[in-house]
Order: structure tokens, then sequence, then C-alpha cells
């Protein structure tokens, strides 16, 4: 037996070693996040330009960025289903293969002036940003409670330093092939994602166990949770309103005299906005809780909301996008943190993607809703509109259960 002081040396060295390997994890995760995210910024920036050259119809400009948000939806679920079956890390490893697939078709469109391979490619880079949504809930596996929202919130945080490689890797390239546009652009993004390929083939992340694959509880019981569905809930609507009000934004903009640059640089800063909270929104949701955390984010939402209503020069429009951004910052992450009170660790990956797929789901809605919303009634009637979703989340958050002291992450 071995004498008491070395058994804790080794019981000591062991805990040391295994918050270096969840460092190390939620490192390269962050990192990946960074270089991922450049690959929704780069569709997002191109896409309806390439989409009104290449479109047999302009009234078609923007599908390509409809599919891409499609795509998001649709490859959520049978990513879960990787994870579950196969481990996190085949999922990312399916995810950014999918990545290249999106630089090397969309570069091809663009040479062959194809609509429809262009729209295909898209698709691909929905299906990588899928796997990308699930890098924060990855960040919490094998932290401890207290610790998994700062977690989850380290890697959102690598979201600022993708909405600068973004545009950074559309403005250098976008001229490098003169007789087409772009497609060194979606050449160069290809190698991004091969490159976010080996960051994430390093990651130090445990196998499914056989309770994992099994799934745990049926999920029917696990939604009808009132946790759940309050998160699942004022997660969507942080998103959707997000996406409906930022897709709006540019072209309200352009239609109330703004420059371009002005909107370029309006958007800029919400992104910025987006993401450099992640940096602090963990350790508000450990001092305060995540519910608090969301309320806030709902009330930012509304204020950006009421300020758009406030007036059409350029300040009100770059206030009402950071606030927007912040906003949806903190109602994402701290809807985020709710679904980890609302699973058991065998049940992690089909609750999360369940989550991500409602989510997500709810935003493609919104992003089909929010141009003809505009072009049809105008920019008010976009922002009056957003009350309603807002009005709902915070019925939903108000209710008897999140008053409830919430249990052990993990335990419900």
């Amino acid at each position: 037996m071995s004498p008491p002081d070395t058994a804790v040396d080794g019981q000591a060295a062991s805990v040391a070693g295994s918050h270096r390997r969840q460092r190390g994890t939620i490192i390269r995760l962050a990192v990946a996040q960074a270089l991922a995210g450049a690959n929704s910024t780069v569709i997002y920036a191109t896409g309806a330009i390439i989409g009104a050259a290449l479109a047999p119809d302009r009234s078609l400009a923007t599908l390509p960025i409809s599919i891409f948000v499609v795509g998001m939806a649709a490859c959520i679920l049978p990513t879960g289903m990787i994870a579950r079956r196969r481990g996190r890390r085949t999922a990312f490893l399916a995810g950014t293969a999918c990545g290249v697939v999106t630089g090397l078709l969309a570069a091809l469109a663009v040479v062959w002036g194809s609509f429809w391979i262009f729209c295909l490619a898209t698709f691909f880079g929905g299906a990588y940003a899928a796997v990308v949504l699930s890098f924060r809930f990855a960040a919490a596996d094998g932290a401890a409670p207290e610790w998994r929202p700062r977690a989850l919130s380290i890697v959102m945080a690598g979201g600022v330093a993708a909405g600068v490689i973004g545009p950074q890797l559309v403005t250098w390239t976008m001229h490098l092939w003169p007789p087409h546009m772009f497609a060194a652009t979606f050449l160069a993004q290809a190698l991004v994602a091969a490159a976010s390929a080996a960051v994430l083939a390093g990651v130090g992340l445990p196998k499914p166990t056989a309770a994992e694959i099994a799934g745990g509880r049926p999920l029917g019981e696990i939604v009808r949770q009132p946790r759940f569905v309050i998160a699942v809930t004022c997660g969507a609507v942080s998103y959707m309103l997000m996406n409906f009000l930022m897709t709006a934004a540019p072209l309200a903009m352009r239609m109330s005299g703004h420059s371009q640059e002005a909107s370029n640089l309006g958007l800029q800063w919400h992104v910025i906005a987006m993401y450099a909270p992640s940096f602090f929104t963990g350790g508000l949701i450990v001092r305060f809780g995540a519910g608090s955390v969301v309320a806030a984010g709902l009330a930012l939402t509304g204020l950006s909301v009421a300020v758009g209503l406030a007036g059409v020069d350029v300040a009100y429009f770059w206030f009402s996008l950071i606030l927007l951004g912040v906003g949806w910052n903190f109602g994402f992450v701290g809807a985020s943190a709710l679904v980890l009170e609302c699973h058991r660790p065998e049940e992690k990956t089909r609750v999360q993607a369940l989550n991500d797929f409602i989510v997500f789901g709810t935003m493609a809605v919104g992003s089909f809703a929010s141009g003809g919303l505009l072009a049809s009634h105008g920019w008010d009637t976009v922002l009056w509109v957003s009350f309603v979703p807002l009005a709902l989340a915070v019925a939903a958050l108000a209710g008897a259960a999140i008053r409830r002291p919430p249990p052990a992450i993990g335990d419900p």
C-alpha cells in the first residue's frame, strides 16, 4: 500500500493533469470557433452579391443565404446523432470536411457561373455551421458544474476573432483571381476550414459511453420539463430576433439614404457586440444565475428595438445594432447554460441537438420573413413585429418554474 502522502500527491497530480487537459480543450475549441466562424461571415458577406450575379432571376439573389440557414437547421440533428454514436470529435471533423467542400464548390460555382452549385455550396456551409454550434456545449464536457458556464462563454468568445478573420479574408482575396471575383476567397475559406480540422484533431474529448449511446430518458419526457421549455424559447427568440433584425438593417439603412460604408461599419460593431461580452458572460451567469442573464439579454433586445423606432439617422441604426448584439449574447449564452440544467450526462448530445434544431429552425423562418416584410411594410413594421416573440420569451421566463432554485447541473 502506498504511503498516505504519496497517494494524496498522486491524486493531486491527476486532478492537475485533468485541469490542464480541460483548459487545452477549451483553448482549441475557442481557436476552432474563430476559424470556423469565418465560414459564416464569408457567406453572409458574399452570398447576396454572388447570388445577384448568378441567379436566373434577381428575386432569388438572397436564396443562397436562406439555404445556408436551412442547411444549419437540417444538419443539427444528424450532427447530434454522429456525436452520440461516434463521439464529438468525429462530428467536428465531419463538419470541417463540409467546410472544405463549401469552399471548393463555391469557387467552382463562381468559375462556372452556376447559381445552383453555389446554392449547394451554401447548404454545405450551413452543415459546417451546424457542427460549430456544438463547440460551446463540448467545452462543458468534463468541467465542474460551476465552471461550465465560463467554459461555454470562453468558446463563444472565439466569435470575436471570427468577426475579424471573415471580413479580412474577403478583403484580401476577392480580387486575387481577376476574371472570377470571390473565387479565391472561397479557396482561402476551404484552407481555413482545413486549418480548423487540424486544431480539432487534437481536442481531447471523452468517448461516448454505452449509456450515452443508449440515450437515457425518452425525449418526450425531457422536453416537457419547464426549464427546457424556457431555455429553448428564450434561445430561439434571442437568435431569431438577432437574425431577423440584422438581415433587414443593412437594406433599411440603404432605403434611408445611408452609404454602404455606414452599413458595413454598423454590422462590424454589431458582430463585435455579439461576441465580445462572452469574455465575462460566463462569470455573470455563475454570479447571478442563467435566468437573470437571459432576462438582461431580452431587456437589451427590447431596448434595441425601441432605439430603432426612435429614428432613422445612422446613429440610431448603429446604437440599435450594438444593443442587439449584446442582447443576443446574454440571451443566447444564458439560454445555452439553462440547457445544461435540463439533461443528464448520458442525454446531453440528444438534448443539445434538439435545442439547436428548434432554435435554428425558428431562425430560418425569421430569415425568410425579414426581407419580404421590410420590402412590403417598411423598417418600422419589422421593429414592431419583433415585440411579439420578445413578449413570448419574457412571459416564459417570468413563469413560476424559473423562479424555483434549479437543481444541480446534470441532475434534472
